[in-house]
């Protein structure tokens, strides 16, 4: 078990068509975000950081290695939430990174939220923000 820092390394990722909606859910949670470092892919990243006038370390684009980039995160426990609204009635071409990135987060026990419902659930828990939370992080 791995203590749980307040201040949270968060992943905001959107494909093309769902980028609207993680913007809107961000801008309803800016306060939220505000206290967290956050990191996104390509242009997400970048809109993100214009709509809330918040700091965004951003990566490649998805496709051109922005997934994996933030996967070398997961794999080295330096992300705490994976917020990725895809969209799932247009496959993209870098589908097998998405996958990849997804089974990640499920390897290494790191929240991951693909809707705005899960979103809105993690980002409002009183587990989330607990600092004596210790989120299991399996040793292979």
């Amino acid at each position: 078990m791995t203590p749980v820092s307040t201040q949270k390394n968060i992943a905001l990722v959107a494909h093309d068509h769902m980028k609207p909606a993680l913007l809107n859910w961000a801008e309803k949670h800016k306060q939220e975000l505000a206290q967290h470092k956050l990191v996104g892919t390509g242009t997400t990243g970048g809109l993100v950081a214009e709509k809330l006038n918040l700091p965004v370390t951003r990566f490649k684009s998805g496709p051109l290695g922005g997934d994996q980039q933030i996967g070398a995160l997961i794999a080295e426990q330096k992300l705490d939430l994976l917020v990725f609204f895809w969209d799932p009635l247009n496959p993209a071409p870098h589908d097998p990174d998405v996958k990849a990135l997804l089974r990640l987060c499920s390897v290494w026990n790191v929240p991951v939220a693909c809707s705005e419902a899960t979103a809105d659930l993690i980002i409002t828990s009183t587990l989330f923000n607990d600092p004596d939370y210790q989120r299991f992080i399996p040793s292979y």
